[in-house]
């Protein structure tokens, strides 16, 4: 994707279910719980470097003494620096006494992280800020074991203001209205009301205070929390938590629109938000891992007794596609054969843009995770030359020339690695005009392959969000080539409504689409349909959500897609730029073709799988027309 954006979050939940001797004395380290949460946080750096955090729980650890452990890290490498902070210690340790690090007793007591149950968090900062108390895991103390709270997620919530004022209505007094807090707060309440519950029964049944608290953490009822907690949450989680005791969980929303997989044998049960991270940490095939149901939670015990139960009624299933296209890496089996389809689904379109003319047309990609899809696009192409030359070697009469089949199997497209990534320059740099200006030297074209004023030039891409550096780099960048005209391909369609469920694309003036529709609408005389969906917007403003329909897909309605296309090529075209500029998006059906168990497309349909995402798209609408600079949740 060559805009910058930052999207989901990644999660790490781990338990070891086996005492850490048994670690020590079959992997030969018991420090065996951080060592893979190292390699599973790494395994998903790509999901999250705004910040990082681990939280750790110790099992059985006398009173006086610290059993709930957090680390986090806002810098610039966040997982090098929580592990750089515990191996300092480890290796004070190894220095004063080697055997120290054999020893279980003493390594609880003394170093943070050594425990038996984790929980890991990868952060994006699509709300607030890049500080440390911005990082998960969060939590919530209490002198009570059973009362202390951590939690981690990968979600938005779409109605965090609705929720903070019913926390509000039950006495509490949150000091931040994020959704982190008011999920946080939510949980914590319920939690308080189970162990006032369960010490109200027990003490009436004669136990002591002493005797009770072991029996409060027995007997929670972790399934009733999360399903009172979540009943009136609107948005896409994965939320998981531990609890002070040594119970866990974590949960998933009732639409599947966030990810999550899990992993169990006889030594742990881990959770992350991508499946192959699994399979590399633990070397096991991908049919041992299952996906986390939507609507449902993993609840591990204390005792290590191990449930998926059903928390909120699952809805129609919106996994987000996002995840196929593009955020989740290529190394998943099922996702690279998604990505290599989606490229494969584009031919036809290519085909027609270039006149079918493969002699004088060379394939290519940018950025680096276009590979997959672009490999798909060139396994398309050698099929389409393969049916070409059976068809002219079928149609040969007598005794053909040698010279004359030789052209025919000749045919094939040209395919060539024409911008090539500097691996020592890093686009870290966010702000439109200094990024834009880095990712122009960011790749090295290869020049003396295009015949210049002669050859076109196809580039795929995984999506195109703003156009910003399409328009300030990318197309400049690939005009020094002389080419006679180029065409950008996006393996997704045309990103067109803002996203409310963890992805940072809330303001509907940042989309190419939606600024180009509008340019058609004024062109054509239709500011009719702006004032009229500017006023039904602010009709539902005070709508239940339920209630709410996006009315901004009108909009779109006037338009072919192949118009808005043509428009956002014009509009993306450098005046300064030579050649001609085509933009070609993937189909909606297609799509659905390539990738057909993850139709969370609200991003290109306006098809929410929550009514808080209508609600979302309205006040974006009514954002924009206003001249409102902020995000619409």
């Amino acid at each position: 994707m060559s805009d910058a954006i930052k999207h989901e979050c990644g999660i790490v939940l781990l338990r070891l279910l086996k005492p850490l001797e048994y670690y020590l004395a079959k992997y030969g380290t018991a420090l065996y719980g951080p060592d893979k949460m190292y390699l599973l946080m790494e395994k998903q750096h790509n999901r999250g470097q705004d910040g990082a955090g681990i939280g750790c729980i110790k099992f059985d650890m006398t009173p006086g003494t610290r059993y709930m452990h957090r680390i986090r890290s806002a810098k610039s490498n966040p997982i090098q620096d929580i592990f750089d902070q515990l191996n300092t210690k480890i290796e004070e340790a190894h220095k004063q006494n080697p055997e120290r690090l054999r020893d279980v007793n003493w390594l609880k007591n003394h170093i943070d992280l050594s425990g038996e149950l984790f929980i890991g968090h990868l952060r994006y900062g699509t709300f607030g800020h890049n500080a440390i108390e911005f990082t998960h895991p969060f939590l919530r103390e209490n002198n009570w074991m059973s009362k202390n709270l951590m939690i981690a997620g990968n979600f938005n919530l779409t109605n965090v203001d609705e929720l903070f004022d019913s926390l509000v209505n039950i006495g509490q007094h949150p000091n931040r209205t994020s959704d982190t807090i008011t999920i946080l707060e939510k949980l914590g309440h319920f939690l308080d009301d189970e162990n006032e519950e369960l010490y109200t029964k027990f003490k009436n049944e004669g136990y002591t205070k002493k005797e009770i608290s072991p029996l409060i953490a027995k007997h929670l009822d972790i399934h009733s929390i999360l399903s009172n907690s979540c009943k009136y949450w609107d948005g896409g989680y994965v939320v998981g938590g531990l609890l002070g005791h040594g119970d866990a969980f974590l949960m998933r929303d009732p639409a599947g629109i966030r990810p999550a997989y899990y992993y169990r044998d006889d030594e742990v049960i881990v959770v992350t938000s991508e499946r192959p991270v699994i399979q590399t940490a633990f070397n096991v095939p991908r049919e041992s891992i299952q996906e986390v149901k939507p609507g449902h939670a993993l609840i591990i015990k204390k005792d290590g007794h191990f449930s998926e139960v059903e928390c909120k009624k699952p809805t129609a299933r919106k996994a987000c596609s996002f995840e196929r296209i593009y955020f989740s890496r290529g190394t998943d089996a099922d996702i690279y054969k998604e990505r290599k389809k989606l490229g494969k689904q584009l031919v036809p379109a290519i085909l027609k843009t270039i006149n079918y003319d493969l002699e004088n047309t060379i394939f290519s990609y940018i950025p680096n995770t276009a590979i997959a899809s672009y490999n798909g696009l060139v396994e398309g192409l050698n099929s389409f030359c393969d049916q070409v030359k059976k068809d002219r070697l079928l149609q040969l009469k007598g005794n053909p020339e040698p010279a004359e089949i030789e052209k025919i199997l000749s045919l094939h497209p040209r395919i060539d690695q024409i911008a090539v990534k500097d691996a020592k320059l890093r686009t870290f740099i966010t702000e439109d005009n200094k990024r834009d200006d880095l990712v122009t030297h960011v790749y090295d074209v290869t020049y003396g392959v295009v015949k210049e004023y002669q050859d076109s030039l196809v580039v795929i891409d995984d999506s195109i969000v703003r156009g910003t550096t399409l328009k300030q780099s990318i197309i400049r960048m690939l005009d020094r080539l002389g080419p006679k005209k180029i065409i950008i391909v996006s393996s997704a369609p045309q990103i067109r409504y803002p996203d409310c469920y963890g992805i940072d694309m809330a303001k509907l003036s940042e989309f190419i689409a939606f600024r180009a529709t509008m340019e058609l609408l004024r062109e054509t005389r239709q500011e009719n349909i702006i004032n009229d969906v500017y006023r039904k917007c602010k009709e539902s403003e005070n709508l239940p959500r339920e209630e709410v329909v996006n009315h901004v897909r009108e909009i779109y309605k006037p338009f072919r897609p192949e118009e808005i296309s043509a428009k956002i090529a014009q509009m993306v075209h450098p005046s300064d730029v030579n050649a001609e500029v085509e933009i070609v998006f993937q189909t909606i059906e297609d799509l659905h073709i390539a990738c057909p168990g993850h139709r969370g497309d609200w991003y290109f349909t306006g098809e929410y799988p929550t009514p808080g995402g209508n609600k979302v798209a309205n006040r974006s609408f009514i954002n924009f027309i206003e001249g409102r600079n902020e995000r619409a949740y």
